[in-house]
């Protein structure tokens, strides 16, 4: 039989994370429960928790502050839905899981938390972490350089963290210059594979080229999800300029043909540039 639910503590509005905790475990109860979130799983769930994620990332992106308390809140709610959904299976608690950050933190700050001196630099510290999370995955076995590579990543960060772990033993290129070098060749690559190979073969060369465009920004302090982002924004305001300036004309992006298009595209750009200048 189910424990009774804490409906005092779930209407209280400042019952904080008890408060929480209650409401997943209220709404995961079998008897009395919401059937949608009593049928979810683990894998049912990941997908929403990444989407939240992302959430997070773009309000901060847009400096939306207002909206991002939202978007904390619902990321928390997924890792209380993971953990509510272990604790029911007998794995672990969400306390375990807050303990284990916790400790985690202390051991990896040994500067603030231990004996070391804070006189670093933040270079420095980065590589104390990186060891430190060396010496951890020793201690979990694994031996691998790759290996603890979260296969479920985002590819682009993926790509970025296998490169990074291969480059801690001496398995990279010198500089940029070589990364261009390569992308060149794989550009070349995947221009053969499209004149003369299959679509899977052309998909594997457009990913080699993928993988070395990430290589070079890592070379380049650049982060790619980050740039990628921008540049969506932009392309994003600059075609809704183009159906601005249509709109204005009487007409829809449907009713206009690239040339004219482009002009206006190119039109937004240099008023974009110009309004750039005059804040400066």
């Amino acid at each position: 039989m189910s424990t009774p639910r804490n409906d005092a503590l779930i209407h209280d509005p400042k019952g904080g994370m008890d408060r929480l905790l209650e409401i997943m475990r209220a709404l995961r109860d079998p008897e009395t429960g919401c059937p949608w979130d009593i049928e979810q799983t683990f894998a049912t769930i990941a997908p929403y928790t990444i989407e939240e994620a992302y959430e997070v990332s773009d309000a901060i992106e847009r400096e939306a502050w207002g909206e991002l308390k939202g978007e904390l809140g619902d990321l928390l709610f997924q890792s209380v839905f993971h953990a509510q959904m272990a604790e029911e299976a007998g794995l672990f608690s969400f306390n375990d899981v807050a303990d284990t950050m916790s400790d985690k933190m202390v051991l990896r700050h040994p500067h603030v938390f231990g004996e070391e001196s804070r006189d670093k630099s933040a270079e420095q510290q980065t590589k104390d972490w990186e060891a430190i999370k060396a010496a951890e995955r020793a201690d979990k076995a694994q031996k691998g350089t790759l290996e603890g590579v979260a296969v479920g990543l985002p590819a682009l960060l993926r790509a970025l963290k296998l490169q990074n772990r291969a480059a801690r033993v001496g398995f990279d290129w010198p500089d940029a210059s070589h990364v261009l070098d390569k992308i060149v060749e794989e550009t070349q690559e995947l221009v053969e594979a499209r004149d003369q190979l299959t679509q899977a073969e052309v998909e594997e060369e457009f990913g080699d080229l993928l993988f070395v465009m990430a290589n070079l920004a890592r070379h380049m302090g650049v982060e790619p999800e980050g740039a990628l982002r921008a540049a969506n924004a932009k392309f994003t305001r600059r075609f809704e300029g183009v159906e601005a300036r249509l709109a204005a004309m009487g007409k829809r992006p449907e009713d206009s043909d690239l040339e004219e298009m482009d002009a206006l595209w190119d039109a937004v750009k240099l008023a974009e540039k110009t309004a750039a200048k005059s804040r400066r």
